[in-house]
């Protein structure tokens, strides 16, 4: 294997929709604590959008729009979840839970011929 090979596996396996989508829910929350919100939101927005525009060419329209949402939705579902299980257990539960559809859905998307991630 050469360098150039293996780096290019690093970069797909670094690069896929279902981590960037779990360091920016994780990253962002992060971020948001030790700075202000403000910067863990833009972590968060950046994050998505990139997903977004993955998901639209790995899944399809419908894919990107239902995972954009799900992305969304478990942002604003860590806080209630947060009361009952602890911040740092929320942000990680529904990260997990963000990365497991995403990976599930592009498999979906490869199945119907769309494009690998990455």
């Amino acid at each position: 294997m050469t360098a150039a090979t293996s780096s290019g596996d690093l970069r797909r396996t670094v690069l896929r929709p279902s981590v960037v989508a779990a360091v920016g829910l994780v990253g962002g929350f992060a971020v948001a604590r030790a700075t202000e919100r403000e910067v863990g939101g833009g972590l968060f927005a950046l994050a998505g959008t990139w997903c977004g525009r993955q998901w639209a060419r790995t899944t399809g329209p419908v894919g990107a729009a239902v995972l954009g949402a799900l992305y969304t939705a478990a942002m604003g579902g860590s806080h209630p979840l947060a009361r009952k299980v602890g911040p740092w257990p929320s942000v990680l539960l529904v990260a997990a839970g963000v990365a497991v559809a995403s990976e599930v859905a592009e498999a979906r998307g490869r199945r119907r011929g769309l494009p690998r991630s990455g």
